[in-house]
């Protein structure tokens, strides 16, 4: 349980002061080994932060993790020793953010060095460090010239990564390494998928031309916003017209070739974006597998604002206890993995994750797609999905599968890097294809 702490009624929601605030607090949950959206989560539920204060929190939340190697090594040099408590380290960093970008971030110095000061003054925790916080940002204006040089001599200061991560990445793309590393460190577009029962791209395009929404189409059921809004002011989402997805992950459902009536399993669908697709392209007897039950309910949501249906089944993809001895016509094994290929919509994957997990995570997914390929008709599809770029969770996961299970290995995008350009603009995926041999 991640502990959240309150601020003062008096405390003014509207104010940067109260928005810095609960960003330490997120912060600091994320040094503490919790996923941001996580303590995002908690800090919203227990506050009273309206919708407006609940945005400018996400977004210095965000902005604080892009930016946490270079903020930390600048700390570093501005601090005799780490600051303590972590919540105070989370203000500081959350507030440097805001400071090395200081045209981007929209604030001026004198407002967030005023409002950091501020925001330790409501917090029970760091009170005692308004002096502190008001000595370290100022001697960061005035120092600034000789400081960003100095910060920048380290990789995590450079690139805003750990040096185990910048360091596989160099192995791996040798070429590419820092285009994905700038990648990762973009804001995401907002991307949505037009569902196709609902809508085509062209008609939909004209809903958002008329809503004076700027859009291109990126796909076949793919259209980028110009400018990212919050989802109640998408047109049509509510009624299940669109769902935001990337555009990479809209290349799964497609590659299944699915065609009515079939069996299809979504296997670890939670949050169900890809169940969505897949039941918009045909009418399946679609069962949606995730291991944890509370995840089911947001494919529940999904589903019914698309108003669609499927079964969701709470089950170990690993085992068979929730199978009924049915084969499937169709499986999509969108397996566990590191995430490393969405850090840029997930920032603080970067700083959770550590050397170990690749491997771990590689033995978790080959131990399930083995189950699933048991599930598999003759004939049958199986998709085998990760976000990640570490070739053991994909490209070499692929390989063992097929020489394991005797597969057949059918054209797929294979590895995709996220790229964040005006012509492509994508997480980064990796998608490969299996058949089973006919019986």
């Amino acid at each position: 349980m991640i502990q959240i702490s309150l601020l003062p009624p008096a405390a003014k929601a509207d104010s940067l002061a109260y928005q810095l605030a609960y960003a330490a607090q997120a912060v600091a949950a994320v040094r503490a080994g919790h996923a941001l959206p996580q303590a995002l989560a908690q800090i919203f539920t227990r506050s009273d932060a309206p919708p407006p204060a609940r945005g400018a929190i996400q977004d210095l939340s965000y902005r604080a993790m892009r930016q946490l190697g270079l903020t930390d090594s600048l700390l570093s040099l501005l601090a005799n020793k780490p600051p303590q408590p972590e919540v105070l380290h989370g203000l500081l960093v959350t507030a440097l953010a805001l400071l090395v970008n200081e045209e981007e971030a929209g604030y001026d110095s004198f407002t967030v060095v005023d409002q950091a000061v501020q925001a330790a003054a409501i917090s029970q925790e760091m009170s005692f460090a308004k002096g502190v916080v008001n000595a370290i940002l100022r001697r960061f204006l005035r120092e600034r010239a000789a400081l960003m040089p100095q910060a920048t001599k380290t990789p995590p200061g450079t690139w805003n990564y750990p040096t185990w991560w910048i360091d596989r990445l160099k192995g791996a793309y040798p070429e590419q390494w820092q285009a994905i590393l700038h990648a990762g460190n973009q804001p995401p577009p907002l991307t949505l998928r037009v569902n196709r029962r609902r809508a085509s791209v062209e008609q939909y395009l004209s809903t958002l031309q008329q809503a004076g929404m700027g859009a291109r189409a990126v796909g076949p059921y793919a259209v980028r916003l110009d400018k990212p809004v919050p989802v109640q002011q998408i047109p049509g989402f509510a009624e299940g017209v669109v769902s935001v997805q990337d555009a990479a992950a809209q290349l799964a459902a497609p590659l299944l070739d699915v065609a009515d009536g079939m069996r299809v399993l979504d296997a670890c669908a939670a949050p169900g974006g890809k169940t969505g697709h897949l039941l918009e392209l045909a009418e399946l007897d679609l069962q949606a597998l995730d291991h944890d039950p509370r995840r089911l309910q947001r494919i529940a949501e999904n589903l019914d604002r698309l108003q669609l249906k499927a079964r969701l089944t709470a089950g170990d993809a690993r085992e068979d206890g929730w199978w009924d001895g049915q084969g499937f016509d169709r499986i999509l094994a969108d397996v566990p993995c590191t995430a490393s290929g969405i850090v840029r919509r997930h920032p603080d994957i970067r700083w959770l994750r550590r050397k170990t997990d690749t491997a771990q995570l590689a033995t978790l997914s080959a131990q399930i797609l083995d189950k699933l390929w048991q599930m598999l008709r003759p004939d049958g599809k199986l998709l085998l999905v990760t976000c990640s770029l570490w070739p053991q969770e994909s490209e070499q996961q692929a390989i063992a599968f097929a020489q394991k299970n005797n597969a057949i290995r059918l054209p797929a995008p294979g590895q995709l890097l996220p790229t964040a350009g005006a012509d492509a603009d994508h997480d980064g995926l990796f998608y490969a294809l299996f058949q089973k041999p006919g019986a």
